[in-house]
């Protein structure tokens, strides 16, 4: 290997499409388990590699040398070998992170920052809140003084800015948040180094307080600019940094179809997906194939809690796919689960139509439909990040959802 990633595991890594992207890198994966990082260490057999979980602090007895950034974050997660065969240790993840805080408006002057995790990235959030002019940087671990047994109590009536750099929330256990952010209601801002999922719990339960949150795609991709040096190519401009970032954000959120049943989210959603050139996915029809029973047929032979239950479970595999179209059921927004699980992945859809005009035959729950749509349109509402009217053409309505899902 020349160039790459080492780390444990790797199976969700997108470095070498950003690599790629950015400067035209050939860059591999390489999943080093723990039995052999000694020996891949002795061996050196790379001209520089990139150091993720966990070893950003274990590489740190075979540098020769340390740059002055992985001096300050007391980690590493490049390693660049010279003529000699020695080791320079530096770390791109401060130059990441500092890009991240400042394209989304945060100077951190003056400010109290709390942060999640005491490892290697840790330090690293560490050394961008002082570079940024942090007032004061107060470290919550599981067994530190300040922990998330007590972070309430110190921290519940005071203002901070949160930055999570543990890997809780992420893929494949994205459905936890590291802390309850309603118990700190003056948080004024949250940045998570997670990007898989690209809208982690926490990133949600800080937008539904009208907290400014960005996840960790961006800091990927400007560490990732930072290194190419490294790997024989300049240093990237800002714009292609900007631009490689929101490419991959688009091709990887899933655009969701919510609605009444009815409201064509299957029909414009197949539309869109073409549109998109994407792979569809009709939650109803994938119930089918995963328990040989249809949604309709599951609800009259054994009642809505239970068919609520396995849809629930399909919908969390489902929503763990990137670059779909997805159709969800018309009851998949009664479960706050399914909207979260959603929207990780997905930007939210709603699709709209004149309840004259929706579909009833076949559907056992509509067979009042106004007092369907009476109970359930907050819930479309709310959990949209956008609304389309499908009043007219459905290849209209799916145009209208392309063009939206692009414009975010």
């Amino acid at each position: 290997m020349q160039y790459g990633l080492i780390g444990w595991p790797l199976g969700h890594s997108i470095s070498p499409q950003l690599h790629r992207r950015l400067a035209g890198v050939n860059y591999e994966l390489h999943p080093l388990p723990e039995e052999q990082f000694d020996r891949f260490m002795r061996e050196k057999d790379f001209a520089a590699v990139n150091v993720t979980i966990p070893y950003k602090r274990r590489v740190l007895p075979y540098c020769a040398q340390l740059t002055p950034a992985a001096q300050r974050c007391g980690s590493v997660n490049l390693l660049v070998k010279g003529p000699d065969g020695t080791l320079t240790g530096d770390n791109t993840d401060l130059a990441g992170l500092t890009f991240l805080l400042r394209q989304n408006g945060r100077s951190l002057t003056g400010e109290t920052v709390a942060i999640l995790g005491s490892g290697g990235t840790g330090h690293t959030a560490k050394a961008a809140a002082e570079e940024l002019g942090a007032a004061e940087i107060a470290v919550v671990s599981r067994t530190g003084e300040l922990n998330y047994e007590n972070l309430a109590e110190r921290y519940g009536d005071r203002a901070f800015y949160l930055i999570n750099t543990t890997p809780v929330g992420m893929a494949p256990e994205s459905g936890v948040s590291p802390l309850e952010l309603r118990a700190f209601p003056h948080c004024n801002g949250v940045a998570d180094v997670i990007y898989n999922p690209l809208r982690t719990r926490l990133c949600q339960q800080a937008a539904a307080m009208g907290i400014p949150a960005c996840g960790g795609l961006l800091m990927l991709t400007a560490q990732a600019a930072a290194a190419e040096y490294a790997f024989g190519a300049a240093t990237p401009a800002e714009e292609t940094v900007l631009q490689v970032w929101r490419e991959v954000l688009a091709e990887r959120r899933n655009l969701v179809f919510i609605g009444m049943p009815g409201s064509g989210k299957t029909t414009v959603g197949r539309l869109a997906a073409a549109l998109l050139n994407r792979e569809f996915i009709d939650c109803d029809e994938q119930y089918r194939a995963e328990y040989g029973i249809t949604p309709e047929e599951e609800l009259l032979t054994h009642g809505e809690l239970y068919f609520r239950e396995r849809e629930e479970a399909l919908i969390r595999g489902l929503a763990a796919k990137t670059g779909c179209v997805i159709a969800a059921g018309g009851g998949a927004v009664l479960r706050e689960e399914n909207i979260c699980a959603l929207r990780e992945n997905g930007l939210l859809c709603r699709l709209q139509r004149p309840v004259a005009q929706l579909q009833t035959a076949g559907r056992p729950l509509s067979a009042d439909i106004r007092e369907l749509a009476r109970r359930r349109e907050p819930l479309y509402r709310a959990a949209a990040d956008f609304t389309v009217e499908n009043n007219e053409t459905p290849e209209a309505a799916a145009a209208a959802a392309v063009r939206g899902f692009r414009q975010f």
